[in-house]
């Protein structure tokens, strides 16, 4: 039985024309680790030349979709305790703040009010998504109750083109295209990527990302674990089904360019002016 490749959607055919074989750039949580997820991070980022922007979203007690990685807030905030147990108006009182000035710095017990870092405010997603018209956005679902959020909010802007959902749950993707009633761009979650990994080698890549994952790419790290996942065959195999590979956080120079001569169509980085500089050495730049 011959099974066609899923179709690819406008968010990643938009990346071929007039430059076919470039591989995609990402600022993951926006390139920038003092301040991730966060306006200003992403505003440095579209500056620098980047057109994709990895993300990850949650929902606040109220049902406001959030710009957040962390269950909770302590890691990289001013505050403390489950996103989930806050509301919105009381997250607009929380900043975020280096990880390295968490402590005393980050205004715990003790602490001088003097000392306690200005920081940037949380990003609500439907401000990032009116940020720009034309910039993609690589969003991660980290709770169930974001799938419908964010299909009411793509929804309302008529922004079905400018998003790619991804979770390591499927079941959220799942839930997304249940609320949305719309194909977009997916990426594969841990079962789907796994399928997909044990798979390749039988020739069944195509069948698993058509029937059973409904995915039209995978992002995925260069190993995990033991395993090395981005091999040569790998890659070359899930093309050959259709489907782009996309790899995370990369932020070695020496790196990018193994996997771009690799032939990859993404990179994902914590390092904004490093990739930047890989890309544009190549003629790959700007990509906004």
């Amino acid at each position: 039985m011959t099974v066609k490749p899923p179709s690819l959607p406008q968010y990643l055919k938009d990346s071929l024309p007039g430059r076919r074989g470039w591989p995609l750039a990402f600022a993951h949580r926006g390139a920038d680790t003092a301040r991730e997820n966060t306006l200003a991070a992403f505003r440095a980022a579209v500056e620098r030349g980047y057109g994709y922007l990895e993300l990850d979203v949650r929902t606040t007690r109220d049902g406001v979709l959030m710009v957040f990685h962390d269950e909770v807030l302590d890691r990289v905030t001013t505050g403390t305790g489950r996103v989930s147990d806050h509301t919105w108006e009381e997250l607009a009182r929380v900043r975020v703040i280096d990880p390295a000035l968490t402590g005393a710095a980050a205004g715990t017990p003790g602490a001088a009010a003097s000392e306690a870092p200005e920081g940037e405010h949380l990003l609500r997603f439907e401000d990032l998504l009116t940020e720009w018209d034309d910039v993609r956005l690589n969003v991660d679902l980290k709770d169930d109750a974001a799938a419908e959020a964010i299909a009411r909010i793509v929804a309302r802007h008529d922004a079905w083109d400018r998003v790619l959902v991804a979770s390591f749950h499927d079941s959220r993707r799942r839930r997304f295209t249940r609320a949305s009633g719309r194909a977009v761009a997916m990426s594969g979650g841990a079962l789907a990527v796994g399928a997909l990994v044990l798979t390749a080698p039988l020739g069944l890549t195509r069948f698993v990302a058509r029937r059973l994952a409904h995915v039209h790419c995978v992002q995925v790290p260069v190993r995990q674990g033991p395993i090395t996942v981005v091999t040569p065959r790998f890659v070359s195999r899930c093309q050959a089904a259709g489907l782009q590979v996309h790899v995370w956080v990369v932020d070695e120079p020496a790196e990018m360019e193994r996997l771009i001569a690799l032939g990859v169509d993404g990179l994902m980085t914590d390092d904004v002016e490093a990739l930047a500089a890989v890309m544009e050495a190549r003629g790959f730049w700007p990509q906004r």
